[in-house]
């Protein structure tokens, strides 16, 4: 190696360095990463801590707590969840003035709230439950954005004024937390209210609003962002408050001093995306009153935990369930109806968070010790290896039951009946293992409503559809964690051998546990591998679908051309019992998808529409019907599907189309070249196509590959021999070989005339394929045909207007700035030429947050990858 090539290495080398380390910090990455370093330091003091505190010393300190303690507490909580309902009340002001009632903004921020203050991922969680209850005012899922948009500002506004008074008049800090001067903490203080108080003269000045990628996201004016930090400082200072009325009088520090060892939990939480802060909350509190070893802390700590997330949670899904109850019951008018409708709705999220819970109670009650005096009477009648086999299958059913609530949560009936096996297994392991009737009574009642609740769970599907998604497989894995901490906590005294393992006796608590969640870890990990080596891949249809003779015969008389596609044999199709109409659709992830609105009879189309939907709901899946037109709108509406604009079709009318004039003169000069290139016109009968076949692939090959592109399906066209048998195919032909080809759409009753497969071999003529399409718009007309289908324009003609829908706003964005990837306006240009009549194309699916994962299913089943959508 010379010299000179050394430094050079060098250099390239600290640049490969520096771009690693520029990556590690990017907030993509950086964030997991402090997140989970969180989390690992959280677990490690809870680990430490836990050896030195027993569970038994905690349990003392709890029934020590009187209610004169707890009562402010609750006070505080009280407090500070009406200052979150007044985030939403705020947001709604400035959003969804006179839309939105103030009750039912004030019931969604406390709902909102009391979900994602226990579960964590607030825009995850908080987001959909704000919009269950916002769109019964008509709100939609942009509105709701925004909303929670300007809450999280008020939530960071008011932590931040916290911070900022705190340091400023109270900087003598914790010992944990000091890691400035009292003057440097003044001076920080100042700054952060410095800082609040140039953006409140910043939105003095003007209607503040910020666009991103479309999105416009309003900003409040000063006097509402005053007050939202006002209400954000009174919601932060009640919660600490809660914390600090619960702990020991030696060990609080003053108030405002709490409140930035408090603040600083709050962040680390936030940081480090555990559930509720679980874990991280406690050792931030710990350590920064170095109260580690104080029994009486923990326990303040799991009363605060108790007091601020679970109590408010359990409120919230009650409260949700009567909202839920209260629009069903508004909506039906018979009692009979209104029954089987809320039971339709309400009881399967309601069991199966009850299964769930029963679940966690035999994993919880597996891991903890049994009552002496119980187990000592069933000594005396049972013997121990009964009670041992009923410890370990109790907790194993407990396992199962946290797997078996998704299946109860989808309506499978299957689930049902596995649930209630499981429920009335875990009752009696309950009273076997140590006479714990209480579990017992519990999982009985649960099984019960299941029992009664027979038709609320109506889908036919097989234990596969049990399989946990990676969200599941993860709340699977914090009820396992948690459980087992609980357990390491209440045996922390034991002295670990390697015979614990086999000890059995009455009084073996701690082996029991061991061997419990030894076998919850190894099925645990069993279903988690199950679930992603064997996951559900939804793929096109292997082969070529025979046709039905009833599709064929419902082809002869349709009007439009764009049922041909049934033809294409991808699909699949369900037909009305009278045999008039047809749906042809196929499945993309957890979505039926159909092609275009029912084709046939217009009558059996709407109730094909319906079967179709029932359908979709026994299997589980979303109910979209892609690349419709008005005709079936309100069908569509009436099943309170969205309906989004998904681009335009435009239609040449045949009868008035010529080359004449100034408009024309683009299309003259096409035909005029071509024939001065003697390229040839010709239509090829279909019984003739399988003749030219070989030609005709040579064209697509060299088509494909020019453009770097690949066959599609679904809603276009692919090369297939037994797809182009079917129709007749217009050619270019030069020197007597094909060069440039298209196969024909008829429609049954010779209205419409189309094509759908049109390629050309590159570098013949730059004219190719303008030519053919006046040679074959001439051809249609002299064939007496009225309208001539040019095809549809993706994301054309939709709205862009602040006031327009978020769709309308990201398709319109798209439209305009994705030529990278897919040249819309080109498309549409091109079809502007032949001076069209365009009708708008619509989606029709379930709204909300689900459009996303719809969307991707829909351009994974066209393309077979959400990316390839973008490749010509």
């Amino acid at each position: 190696m010379s010299q000179t090539e050394t430094p050079a290495r060098g250099k390239r080398l600290s640049e490969g360095l520096a771009q690693a380390v520029a990556h590690i910090l990017e907030p993509r990455v950086f964030g997991p990463i402090v997140g989970a370093a969180a989390v690992a330091i959280a677990l490690f003091v809870i680990h430490e801590i836990s050896g030195k505190v027993h569970l038994h010393q905690i349990e003392t300190a709890l029934a020590s707590t009187s209610f004169a303690t707890v009562a402010p507490a609750l006070v505080f909580t009280f407090i500070s969840f009406v200052a979150m309902g007044c985030y939403d009340v705020m947001a709604v002001r400035r959003v969804a003035p006179g839309k939105v009632p103030m009750r039912l903004a004030m019931f969604a921020g406390f709902v909102g709230y009391g979900f994602s203050n226990a579960i964590g991922f607030h825009v995850f969680v908080g987001g959909p439950v704000r919009y269950r209850i916002y769109q019964s005012a008509g709100a939609d899922a942009a509105d709701v954005g925004r909303i929670v948009g300007i809450s999280f500002l008020t939530f960071w506004g008011g932590l931040l004024t916290v911070i900022g008074l705190a340091l400023l008049f109270d900087p003598d800090g914790l010992p944990a937390l000091n890691l400035l001067m009292p003057a440097g903490d003044r001076i920080l203080g100042g700054a952060i209210m410095a800082g609040l108080a140039a953006i409140i003269v910043w939105l003095s000045r003007g209607n503040r609003r910020i666009s991103i990628l479309g999105w416009d996201f309003p900003l409040p004016s000063a006097a509402s962002a005053l007050a939202q930090i006002g209400i954000g400082a009174i919601d932060i200072g009640a919660a600490a408050a809660a914390l600090y009325v619960l702990l020991p009088a030696d060990i609080a520090p003053g108030y405002t001093i709490f409140l930035i060892l408090f603040v600083a939990a709050i962040i680390a939480s936030v940081v480090s995306h555990a559930p509720g802060g679980l874990g991280v909350l406690e050792a931030t509190i710990l350590l920064g009153l170095g109260a580690g070893t104080r029994p009486d802390v923990v326990a303040a700590l799991v009363l605060f935990r108790l007091v601020y997330y679970v109590l408010p949670l359990l409120l919230a899904a009650s409260a949700l369930l009567a909202f839920e109850v209260y629009r069903i019951r508004s909506t039906v008018s018979t009692v009979a109806g209104r029954t089987l409708k809320v039971t339709r709705r309400v009881v399967p999220p309601v069991t199966a968070t009850l299964a769930f819970a029963g679940g966690m109670v035999l994993m919880l009650a597996g891991n903890t010790p049994a009552a002496v005096e119980r187990t000592d009477w069933l000594s005396d009648i049972l013997p121990l290896p009964f009670a041992e086999a009923s410890h370990l299958l109790a907790s194993i059913t407990g396992l199962l039951l946290v797997v078996i609530a998704r299946g109860l949560y989808r309506r499978i009936a299957f689930a049902r009946i596995a649930a209630i096996v499981l429920l009335l297994s875990g009752a009696a392991f309950s009273l076997l293992k140590g006479l714990d009737w209480e579990e017992a009574t519990l999982l009985s009642a649960i099984a019960l409503v299941l029992f009664i609740y027979r038709r609320a769970f109506y889908r036919r599907e097989d234990w596969r559809a049990f399989r946990p998604d990676p969200t599941w497989i993860g709340l699977i894995a914090i009820v396992i964690i948690a459980s087992t901490l609980v357990g390491l906590l209440a045996y922390r005294h034991v002295d670990y051998q390697a015979d614990l393992w086999w000890q059995f006796a009455w009084d073996g608590d701690a082996p029991r546990f061991l061997r419990a969640t030894l076998a919850l870890a190894i099925i645990a990990a069993s279903i988690a591998a199950d679930s992603i080596i064997n996951r559900p891949v939804y793929a096109k249809q292997p082969g070529r679908v025979p046709i039905p003779d009833a599709v064929r015969r419902i082809l002869e008389t349709t009007s439009d051309t764009q049922p041909c596609l049934a033809l294409l044999g991808d699909k699949s199709f369900m037909a009305s019992p009278c045999g008039r109409a047809f749906l042809m659709y196929a499945v993309s992830g957890g979505s039926w998808i159909t092609m275009g609105d029912p084709v046939g009879d217009q009558k059996a189309g709407r109730a094909l529409i319906w079967h179709f939907a029932e359908a979709a709901d026994h299997a589980g899946a979303r109910t979209v019907f892609y690349a419709v037109h008005e005709k079936f709108l309100p069908s569509y509406l009436d099943m309170n599907l969205a309906i989004l604009k998904i681009g335009e079709m435009a239609r040449v009318d045949l009868t008035a189309f010529n080359l004449q004039g100034p408009a024309r003169q683009p299309l003259r000069y096409a035909a005029g070249k071509a024939a001065r290139e003697e390229l040839a016109f010709c239509v090829i009968p279909k019984a003739e196509v399988p003749a030219i076949l070989p030609q005709l692939r040579s064209v697509s090959d060299a088509w494909l590959e020019s453009k770097n592109g690949h066959e599609k399906g679904f809603s276009l066209g692919c090369f297939d021999d037994a797809y182009l048998s079917e129709f007749d195919c217009a050619v270019l032909s030069k020197d007597g070989e094909i060069v440039a080809f298209a196969n024909l759409w008829r429609s049954g009753d010779r209205d419409e005339f189309s094509i759908d497969l049109m390629r050309y071999r590159p570098g013949v003529s730059k004219v190719a394929m303008e030519a053919l399409f006046v040679h074959i718009l001439l051809y249609g007309k002299a064939e007496g045909y009225h309208w001539f289908n040019l095809g549809a324009a993706p994301l054309a003609g939709l709205a862009d207007h602040p006031l327009a829908s978020t769709w309308s706003r990201v398709g319109t964005f798209i439209y305009r700035r994705g030529d990278e990837f897919y040249n819309f306006e080109g498309l549409r240009a091109f079809k502007q030429k032949f001076d069209p009549v365009w009708t708008p194309q619509y989606i029709a699916c379930p709204g909300g947050l689900a459009i996303a994962q719809i969307l991707l299913n829909v351009t994974t089943l066209i393309s077979g990858s959400p990316i390839r959508i973008f490749k010509r």
